[in-house]
Parts: C-alpha cells; sequence; structure tokens
C-alpha cells in the first residue's frame, strides 16, 4: 500500500530458525496460512513452506503460479516455489525438499488429525515432532513497518466511526449501522473487515458477541460498537459503548466503570510486565464495584496478521508483554436486564510502556 514502510519480510526465517535447536527439530513444515505469509509474503489461499538450516520452499498451486513468484520476489524473499497440480505433488515436493532433514516440526495448532496421518505416511523417513508458536512467537515482536499497517487499519476505522456514529440519532436497525461502518472502513481504502462489526444495543449489548439483527437502535440504550479492519494484511481491534441521550444511572455507572476498568488496564501495559498482572489491573476495578461476574472475558488478546494471536491477555496465562507487542485492553461488564457495556483499544508495548493506535474519543452519551 502507498505510503507504508517496506517491511522486513526476508529475515524472518531466520529469526524462525533460530528456534529450531530448542524445539529438537531439523526443518519445519508451515501449514497455518499466516505463517506462510508472514514469512513469504504470499497472500493465496493455499499453499504451504517448509524451512530447512539453509533453505525455504513455498509450494502452491496453479491458479496462484504467477502471483507467488512475484509476491515473494516483490519481498524480497529467497525461496524456491514449486507449483503442484495435486496436493500429492506438493507434499513430495516438500519431502524431496527435506529429505536431508530428519526431525521435522509440524504446527501443532495448525495440522488436522487428517493432516498428520497423510504425512506420517508421506514424511516416511523422518521423525515428525509437534511444535507450538515457533513462528507465531517471533511474530508477537512487530516490526515498525508492522506497527505501521495496523496503526493505518485503526486510523480507517476512527474515521468511519466518527463519519457514522451520527446516524444513530436517525434509529438505524444494528444491521444497517454495521453495514455503514464496513462500507465506511472499505471507501477509505481498507481490503476487508477484520472480523464481522458488532453492533448490539439494548438487550443484545449484554451478548458480548451478538450478531447485528433487524432490531432499530433506540434511544437512551447503551449500543455496543466493536469492529476492526485490515489494511495489507493487518487487523485493527476497537470497541466503543455509547448511548442517544442519557441511558440512566445504573448503565452510566456501568460504563463508568468499564472506563476506570480499561484504563487501569492501559496504564499496567508495559515491557516486562506480566500479561495476568494486565487483566489484573482491569478485573480489580470491576470486582471493586461489584460487577465482577459479569466480566466474563479476558481483558484482551494480541492483534497483526490474526485479530487474535499472542499474546493473550488472561488471568490464566504466564506470558510477559515486550517491546513491539501489539495487545488490546477491552474489560467489559454485561447485564442481561440492563445491556453491555465494553471499551476497548489496541496499543503497542514501547521501551518504556505503551502507545494507543485506536484514538476514538471515549464518550457515553451522544
Amino acid at each position: 500500500m502507498n505510503g507504508l514502510p517496506v517491511m522486513d519480510v526476508a529475515g524472518r526465517a531466520g529469526r524462525v530458525r533460530a528456534g529450531f535447536a530448542d524445539a529438537g527439530i531439523d526443518a519445519l513444515l508451515v501449514t497455518r496460512l499466516p505463517n506462510v505469509r508472514y514469512l513469504t509474503g504470499f497472500t493465496g489461499s493455499a499453499a504451504m513452506v517448509a524451512l530447512t538450516v539453509d533453505g525455504t520452499l513455498l509450494v502452491t498451486d496453479g491458479r496462484y503460479a504467477e502471483q507467488s513468484r512475484a509476491q515473494l520476489a516483490a519481498a524480497g524473499v529467497d525461496a524456491r516455489v514449486v507449483v503442484g497440480a495435486t496436493h500429492a505433488d506438493q507434499v513430495q515436493a516438500l519431502a524431496e525438499f527435506v529429505a536431508g532433514s530428519g526431525r521435522l516440526g509440524l504446527e501443532a495448532d495448525g495440522v488436522t488429525w487428517a493432516q498428520q496421518r497423510d504425512f506420517t505416511g508421506r514424511f516416511a523417513a523422518h521423525e515428525l515432532v509437534p511444535t507450538q508458536d515457533l513462528v507465531e512467537g517471533v511474530r508477537r515482536v512487530k516490526e515498525p513497518a508492522e506497527v505501521a499497517r495496523i496503526k493505518a487499519a485503526c486510523a480507517m476505522a476512527d474515521d468511519a466511526l466518527a463519519e457514522v456514529l451520527p446516524t444513530l440519532a436517525d434509529g438505524p436497525t444494528e444491521r444497517e449501522f454495521a453495514l455503514a461502518l464496513e462500507f465506511g472502513m472499505r471507501r477509505r481504502g481498507a481490503t476487508k473487515v477484520s472480523f464481522d462489526p458488532i453492533v448490539a444495543a439494548g438487550p443484545n449489548g449484554a451478548l458480548p458477541h451478538a450478531r447485528p439483527s433487524e432490531r432499530p437502535i433506540g434511544r437512551a440504550e447503551l449500543v455496543v460498537i466493536d469492529f476492526g479492519c485490515i489494511v495489507d494484511g493487518y487487523c485493527s481491534d476497537m470497541t466503543r459503548t455509547v448511548s442517544v441521550g442519557d441511558p440512566g444511572p445504573e448503565a452510566t455507572r456501568i460504563w463508568e466503570t468499564v472506563l476506570a476498568s480499561q484504563q487501569a488496564g492501559r496504564a499496567a501495559v508495559a515491557p516486562g510486565v506480566e500479561c495476568a498482572a494486565v487483566d489484573g489491573a482491569s478485573r480489580g476495578v470491576i470486582d471493586d464495584a461489584g460487577y465482577g461476574e459479569w466480566f466474563v472475558h479476558s481483558t484482551g488478546h494480541g492483534v497483526g496478521l490474526e485479530i487474535h494471536e499472542a499474546p493473550r491477555v488472561a488471568r490464566t496465562t504466564t506470558g510477559t508483554l515486550a517491546p513491539g507487542y501489539v495487545v488490546t485492553v477491552e474489560p467489559g461488564v454485561y447485564l442481561p436486564d440492563v445491556g453491555g457495556v465494553r471499551i476497548e483499544d489496541t496499543l503497542v508495548v514501547t521501551s518504556d510502556g505503551a502507545v494507543a493506535l485506536t484514538e476514538f474519543p471515549k464518550q457515553l452519551v451522544l
């Protein structure tokens, strides 16, 4: 995309190879498409990558013969490309490429049971080793150029919400508002949405992942708006909760509690801080206000090529934040008789704290 800095795609395979020894492998078969894209720049819907200690092979099918070679060349990736007419041809090429390697890593979180059975037969000369987070672990630390793409996506989402938010006063349905928001992001240059937008008004807001319905959005009720878009493969994510007019004292108290919780979580985001501590900072505010049982999800998650990726910001996780991590902070309270409130920002961890990439103001009453 014009105006975005160039990413160091070519240097990523080396960082993944640096983890081979600890994983106990001599080569890695990459089957998860986000990881394929990360390592090669290839954006097609069908491909696998083999990494050995000194080489890279991408296999795909005839639909992507020209695209794959062009995208790898544009990314500066030194790799062989094999276009196989059938899946068997592609796996055979992979097997030949890793023939000199003994222990072959498979992505445990990306290989189905059927694939595992297939690979066991086709890579019979190898010891197959399940691996976790080899590529994802490298992906956690975003390059400045990756952060620039996430920030660009966040800016498009901010601008689109600013454009369509006043229309809530006209009483659109949840679905109409969601479509207008999506169109606004696409019109600004987004490739697509990060996920189907959540627009949940009144009692629907008590469902954390409600789907937009044909229900008209009324006045004086909470409206949860959770959405994002994609720029050059990278996602944005933001939630705001608003009301057309005063929603009443209980809804206002919940909104103010969630805002304070979100501020506490944001303030806790810094290098060296445990993800569980960020969750605890947010959760403690909601617990103290008496709404703890209605905060039913974790406080946040990583964002990048996928809308949900490592690290998880939850009380059950053991990870620690580091510079270059991009995470959300999104506490929420959901009461069946009142509605829901969620407030979310996406932040990048810096050397001495964190910077918010989502900048849309937080205001309850429109």
